[in-house]
Order: C-alpha cells, then sequence, then structure tokens
C-alpha cells in the first residue's frame, strides 16, 4: 500500500467497523487487517468516514477574486475535510458557454487543492449551449430563480420548461435556487419605499410563501418533464410537506439544507450580525431549525451543503442592510458543526456519512466512486477525532479575503484532523498542505434518462405538424 490508514474505526452510512483502510495509486485498494505500507497513519481512537461532499460551492473565480479564489477556496475546503466542492456558474463571466466554462477549469486546474465539479448556467439567454456544456462533463446546471451574486436576471417559466425538457433526456440533475424573484422584489421596494431599513428587513421581504411557491412550481415541471432537480440551500419548515409527497409521487427531487437553517435564529441576527448573516434564502425563525433537522435525520432532505459565498468583509458592513452582500464563508466549518450535532445526539455519524457523502455522490453520478468507504472507491476520506474541542475564529479561516463567520466564538465538539484527496493527504492537524493543482475536476455518471411527455416538449412542437396525441 501507499498508504494504511490503521487501527480506526471505518464509518459509512450503513454503520461502523473498526478496520485498517489501505491505498494505492488513489484509491482504496483494502479494507480489513493490517498490511504493509509505505506510509502509516495511526487512527486509533479516531473514525474515518468518506470526505465530504460540499454540492454547493461559490469559489468567485473568474472575476471577483477580491472575495475568494479557487486557491483559497478549496484549501478551506481541505481543513473542513470537505474532498470535493461543487461550484457555481454565477461567476463573471458565468458559466454558461464553452469558453467561459475552459476559463473556470483552467484556474481550478491550476490551483485546487481538492476535488471540484463544476455547474453550467440554466439561462433563457443559453439554452442551445446545454448539449455543449453536458459533454464537456460539467456536475449539473444552476437556475436562480430567485436573485444573486452577479445580478442574474430570473429566466421565465417557458424558457425554464425548455430548458428542464433537454435536461430530462440527457439526464443531468438540476440544482435551483427556489425563490420567487417578482414576490421578494416587490415587498422589498414596498419596505424601501416605506422606510425600513431594520435588521429584520430583508427575512421580512422573503417571508416563508417566497420559497414555497417557487418550490411547488419547481415540483410540477419536475414531475412533468422528468427532469432531475436539486434544491438548494431549503431554509423553510413548511417546505418539508411538499417534498416529501413530491418523493412520494416519484418525482426526481433532492433536497439540501445548509448548518445555517439549523444552528442559528434569525431574531438572534441583529446588530452587527445582521450583515453578517444576510442570506439568499434568509436564516429564518428559531422555531424552524428542529424540523429542518429532523427531515434531514429522516431523509426528506437529503443533503447536508453550505452554500460556502465568501465576501470581502467591507462588503458586510454597509450602514444600510440593503447593501449588504448576501453570504458567508462556510465550507471549512461545516463538518465541525455538524459533529457538534452528533455529540449532542441529534444527529448521528452515519446520518452523517449519508449526508454528506453518500447522498451527493449518489444525487449527482458520482456513487459509488465516492462516498463510501470500500475497495474501488476513490481515496476521498476524512480522519476525524470526535472528541476535539475547538471554537471557531474568523481570523483563523483559510478564506483569506473572506475572514468573518456568524460563528465567531462558537465552542464544537468534533473536528477533521487528516484529509486525504486521491490518496493524498492534503490537511494534517489543521495545516494544509501545498498542493495546488492536484484537485481534479468530476464528471457525473448519472443513471438512464427517464423524459416524460416528450411529445409535447418545445423540441417537439417546432416541427411542422407535430401533435401531441
Amino acid at each position: 500500500m501507499d498508504l494504511l490508514i490503521s487501527g480506526g474505526t471505518v464509518v459509512n452510512e450503513t454503520g461502523r467497523f473498526v478496520a485498517d483502510v489501505g491505498i494505492k495509486d488513489g484509491k482504496i485498494a483494502h479494507v480489513g487487517g493490517p498490511l504493509p505500507a509505505a506510509r502509516v497513519i495511526d487512527a486509533t481512537g479516531r473514525f474515518v468516514i468518506p470526505g465530504a461532499i460540499d454540492t454547493h460551492v461559490h469559489i468567485r473565480e473568474p472575476g471577483m477574486t477580491h472575495k475568494e479564489d479557487w486557491r483559497t477556496g478549496t484549501r478551506a475546503a481541505a481543513a473542513g475535510g470537505v474532498t470535493t466542492v461543487f461550484d457555481m456558474p454565477n461567476t463573471d463571466p458565468p458559466t454558461w458557454s464553452l469558453d467561459a466554462l475552459a476559463l473556470k477549469r483552467a484556474a481550478a486546474e491550476r490551483d485546487a487543492v481538492v476535488n471540484y465539479g463544476l455547474y453550467g448556467l440554466l439561462d433563457e439567454r443559453t439554452l442551445d449551449a446545454i448539449p455543449d456544456l453536458a459533454a464537456a462533463g460539467v456536475i449539473g446546471f444552476k437556475l436562480f430563480y430567485g436573485n444573486t451574486t452577479g445580478n442574474l436576471p430570473a429566466p421565465n417559466d417557458g424558457a425554464v420548461l425548455e430548458g428542464f425538457e433537454e435536461l430530462a433526456r440527457l439526464g443531468l440533475r438540476c440544482s435551483i435556487h427556489a425563490e420567487n424573484s417578482p414576490m421578494l422584489f416587490w415587498r422589498e421596494k414596498r419596505m424601501q419605499a416605506v422606510g425600513r431599513d431594520d435588521d429584520y428587513a430583508h427575512w421580512c421581504a422573503r417571508a416563508d410563501i417566497v420559497a414555497l411557491e417557487s418550490l411547488n412550481r419547481c415540483i410540477v415541471l419536475s414531475e412533468w418533464t422528468g427532469a432531475r432537480i436539486h434544491i438548494v440551500h431549503e431554509s423553510c419548515a413548511r417546505s418539508i410537506p411538499y417534498i416529501r409527497d413530491a418523493k412520494a409521487r416519484g418525482v426526481p427531487i433532492t433536497v439540501e439544507t445548509c448548518p445555517q437553517y439549523l444552528l442559528i435564529a434569525a431574531e438572534d441576527l441583529t446588530g452587527a450580525q445582521a450583515g453578517i448573516g444576510r442570506l439568499n434564502p434568509p436564516i429564518r425563525e428559531g422555531a424552524q431549525r428542529e424540523p429542518l433537522l429532523a427531515a434531514l435525520r429522516d431523509g426528506i432532505i437529503d443533503i447536508i451543503a453550505t452554500d460556502h459565498a465568501p465576501h470581502a468583509l467591507a462588503e458586510v458592513q454597509n450602514p444600510s442592510n440593503w447593501d449588504n452582500a448576501c453570504g458567508f464563508p462556510g465550507v471549512e466549518t461545516s463538518m465541525r458543526l455538524m459533529l457538534t450535532l452528533v455529540n449532542q445526539g441529534r444527529f448521528t455519524l452515519e446520518d452523517y456519512v449519508r449526508a454528506a457523502g453518500a447522498a451527493p455522490a449518489r444525487a449527482f453520478g458520482l456513487y459509488p466512486r465516492k462516498g463510501v468507504i470500500q475497495p474501488g472507491a476513490d481515496a476521498d476520506i476524512a480522519i476525524i477525532d470526535l472528541a476535539a474541542k475547538s471554537t471557531i475564529r474568523a481570523e483563523n479561516l483559510h478564506s483569506e479575503r473572506s475572514r468573518f463567520t456568524p460563528y465567531e466564538g462558537m465552542e464544537t465538539t468534533g473536528l477533521p484532523v487528516v484529509t486525504i484527496v486521491r490518496g493524498r493527504v492534503v490537511m494534517e492537524d489543521g495545516v494544509v498542505a501545498e498542493a495546488a493543482g492536484w484537485g481534479r475536476m468530476e464528471k457525473p455518471a448519472m443513471p438512464t434518462p427517464a423524459p416524460r411527455n416528450e411529445a409535447t416538449t418545445t423540441r417537439a412542437i417546432l416541427k411542422a405538424n407535430a401533435m401531441p396525441f
């Protein structure tokens, strides 16, 4: 073996057992008893889990490197036990063409420490690029129904329907920021007109109905077309019955939530914290946290991601909260926060492995190559010390241009102490290796497409004399 992880407790979503894990040529080659190896890491008393796959990260390069770049963002991921990140397409330029994809991929190939998937943008101006981007290996597509950094306009529903029809035919998943833009912009303008600029104004503009309406629209379009969809950063407990019912009907939907929606309450975001904690969709009132955690525990919500959204500190310190950028870095702190919930008995370690590893790998066509500790899988591994206590400090974050966090001063229990990416140790005892360019672009191998209602697609009706019966 090139590397042997000795004496640790291996944890997959299905259970745990004590075993040595042998790595050869970047793959897990052995799970069992001891074997000779060039290097041995003693994991006695620690847990060996699949590295986390963060399906929702904003690296910001190209175009906004004053906030983050591939070096800083993936070093932060490595520090946090994350071995694969999926980068969102709202960069400058957006990832909506082969040229834009090549520009982003070149930056990632140069500097990424961990593996990465690259999203293409679903936009009404670029529907013709979907097949080319799919062939080039994007991990999926992203639809911004709600506004975001980069101010990409939400496409009209006709374009979304056509985009879903194409994605259903191709089989790739579409991740969706599900908020109703006309509703939220209307409410923002009405509140600004009467002078509302208080700590809760942003939350009020994006009341639950803004998310619920968009979620249900996405479900209907997915059910009609067969397009696989993924609802990102689910923040609303009232969404849970709709998600449960859609899954029961066979809608090809997966859903993620984020630690901030499980741990922070809107009523606590006042003063400077209101700027730091401003998100789209917003952190909601504290009463919504436990139902979201229960849904994640039960698998109704599939995935834990972060919406890692770094900004320069000055961009979240404006006098008017309406002018503050939305988002904060999260890829480095997520595992620590979720392990703290494990230590509190509110989540099992197996639950965490499913939500952070196996479920994202399955949803995006990477399983069983990733998301599981077994022979033949990629050697993307985190070794964790479940008893290690630490305190989150912004000054220690590896997102060097975005050192602020709503978790400042929070004490956590449980810590990734080693991160291994395709057999290479990229973080050990908090020190991130100089491994720029080690990350690899991950391409999905999705199940066979299952499009529906093909006789009525935009592609079909453009043919002369086409009839849907």
